[in-house]
């Protein structure tokens, strides 16, 4: 008995013995769980959906350009150069997720996780629509290919691929941002070739995900599943089955109405497979806490409606840690949960310091490669330059002009000393800066130069000037 109770070790949840891929058919769940997270689903598809389309201030509340290194967080700008802020953020976000996880396990995955929300509110809820609930789903699976099975399947697959097609062009949005992709729909795809094929690929990896790979996803190709093992231990709140109760000293027992489980040494678990058939990846919670569970609370609004229905208390598989059900411990802030905690605070408020401390324009001055210094008459010393400026704001910023702070000397553009910065653009040229020799320390020296607008400075940058080795 024991040896069969631990062959589900042996391999993950959705291979068969003959080591072919077992398809699950779970349950459609119900109850205050899963009304609950379709709240949650609902608000963050909605939030999905509509992100790339909503901006503040000019820009895009959130947009991950990967090509171009451009992004936009919660409305902010990040360039290529505030690219240290972005990795912080995403710092940040790893250690807040196994902060979480410590101290509640895969409540992210079974919660906010993008796949695990698809793929449970969007698509199996049009497959429980389309094909019917678990037992019809597994007839219609054995089922020979007659006229319902290929109008229920064609059907099915149409409206997987058109919801995958607007997840791509929605995934699109985030990639390239919102006003270019309305300007190439508005275009025609003939017009956009590229991004039109692009865009079916996208179309053709969500399609094969939510159609074919489904719930593999969460157990083969994500990390996260395999980071719990790591992080967890028997303080952390998990979806758990509590087996000193189910089991008692005799194990699980079907049920029989009127009789004293507990006078005969039988615990509180009928063995009605209800957590079993309704779960998503086709794992037995009370096995114990396993690779395949994203905590989705499916089982507990099962065997919560089981207890019900044979006057037995609720909670037999709820939130609660090892120690919880072991030894009736409460939950308590540990040390591990406070050094993470401490980590997260203190990246956040680097993070905070950080963005007060950026400023809306940058400006960078590099020597030009391959050139040396210029000797002009009066002992004046050139040195040409290429300068890149940022401007990180949705207005434009006027009359911009460079002046050196640390030297007497003069900045002349290879174009008008005046120029613009538009909005959200980067403007580049050439420069030359001109010192007296007599005003130099050495053959390499640091000159310091503000940027003005107008009168106004608003940036500082610094840069190499070569001089002869001679006059020093």
């Amino acid at each position: 008995m024991a040896q069969e109770q631990n062959n589900f070790r042996d391999s993950i949840g959705t291979i068969n013995e003959e080591g072919k891929r077992a398809w699950v058919f779970p349950k459609k769940p119900k109850g205050r769980f899963y009304k609950y997270r379709k709240y949650v689903s609902y608000f963050l598809l909605t939030f999905l959906l509509l992100a790339p389309f909503l901006k503040i201030n000019g820009n895009q509340f959130l947009m991950f350009n990967v090509l171009e290194r451009r992004f936009n967080i919660f409305g902010f700008p990040f360039w290529p150069q505030d690219f240290y802020l972005f990795v912080i953020s995403m710092i940040i976000g790893v250690v807040f997720i196994a902060l979480f996880t410590v101290a509640f396990g895969r409540i992210f995955c079974g919660w906010l996780c993008p796949q695990t929300i698809f793929m449970e509110m969007v698509f199996r809820r049009i497959e429980y629509w389309i094909d019917g609930d678990r037992g019809a789903q597994i007839r219609l699976d054995k089922q020979e290919w007659n006229a319902e099975k290929i109008r229920k399947r064609v059907l099915k697959w149409f409206i997987f691929f058109i919801i995958s097609f607007i997840i791509a062009n929605v995934f699109l949005a985030y990639l390239i941002g919102s006003d270019r992709l309305i300007k190439y729909i508005a275009d025609g795809p003939m017009q956009h070739l590229s991004t039109m094929v692009s865009l079916l690929i996208f179309t053709g990896v969500f399609y094969f995900v939510f159609a074919w790979f489904r719930e593999q996803v969460c157990i083969i190709a994500c990390p996260y599943g395999r980071m719990q093992g790591v992080l967890l231990d028997n303080k952390s709140i998990v979806v758990a089955y509590d087996h000193k109760r189910g089991e008692a000293e005799k194990g699980r027992k079907k049920f029989r109405k009127g009789e004293d489980r507990a006078a005969i040494g039988h615990g509180d678990c009928i063995d009605c497979f209800q957590c079993v058939n309704v779960c998503p990846t086709g794992i037995d919670i009370r096995n114990g806490t396993q690779l395949e569970c994203i905590n989705c609370t499916a089982c507990i609004d099962a065997c919560d409606e089981i207890m019900e229905k044979v006057d037995l208390p609720k909670g037999l598989i709820r939130y609660a840690s090892e120690d919880n059900i072991e030894k009736k411990a409460k939950f308590k802030f540990t040390p591990r949960l406070k050094g993470y905690t401490a980590v997260l605070i203190i990246l956040t408020g680097i993070l905070i310091g950080m963005l007060f401390l950026r400023n809306d324009l940058e400006a960078n001055i590099l020597r030009l490669p391959g050139q040396l210094y210029e000797h002009k008459e009066g002992n004046i010393i050139s040195n040409v330059y290429t300068f890149k400026v940022v401007n990180k704001t949705t207005r434009d910023i006027p009359d911009v002009t460079f002046k050196l702070l640390s030297h007497k000397g003069t900045i002349s553009l290879v174009r008008n000393d005046n120029f613009t910065v538009p909005a959200q653009e980067l403007t580049e040229g050439t420069l030359f800066i001109e010192i007296n020799n007599a005003a130099l320390d050495g053959d390499k020296n640091t000159v310091k130069i503000g940027v003005f607008s107008g009168e106004e400075q608003i940036e500082t940058t610094s840069a190499r000037f070569m001089a002869p080795r001679s006059y020093r």
